[in-house]
């Protein structure tokens, strides 16, 4: 923010220091820090607000931009593509009795995968 060296500080310290008087100095510089602090704390806040701000204008450009080409009326007039369902060999599908009822034999529903060793040993 300003550009101040060493020498510029001391100047200005020597300045406040002959100014206040030693007593009042450390107090005041205390105040000093404490204004600094919320200016710094201000100046962060709304550069922040600013950034926002900005992104949030940008944000409303691209919608607009994309609004203008293609707006939301045309893609809901637009045809629905047909989906094609061929029957798989030309044969209706087969249905299947849900899990939790027996099939039509009354016994123990038997699985269409091949028994391995493992099935067949803890029969």
């Amino acid at each position: 923010m300003f550009d101040m060296g060493f020498w510029e500080l001391l100047v200005i310290g020597v300045v406040a220091l002959v100014v206040i008087g030693p007593e009042r100095l450390p107090k005041v510089a205390r105040i000093a820090g404490l204004w600094l602090g919320r200016a710094r704390r201000t100046l962060s806040s709304v550069q922040e607000d600013i950034r926002r701000e900005l992104k949030a204008d940008e944000l409303k450009e691209i919608l607009d931009k994309q609004a203008r080409s293609r707006p939301l009326e045309s893609i809901l007039e637009e045809p629905a593509k047909p989906r094609s369902r061929a029957p798989a060999s030309g044969t209706e599908a087969v249905s299947t009795p849900p899990r939790d009822q027996t099939p039509a034999g009354g016994g123990e529903a038997t699985s269409t995968r091949p028994q391995t060793e493992r099935d067949t040993s803890a029969s």
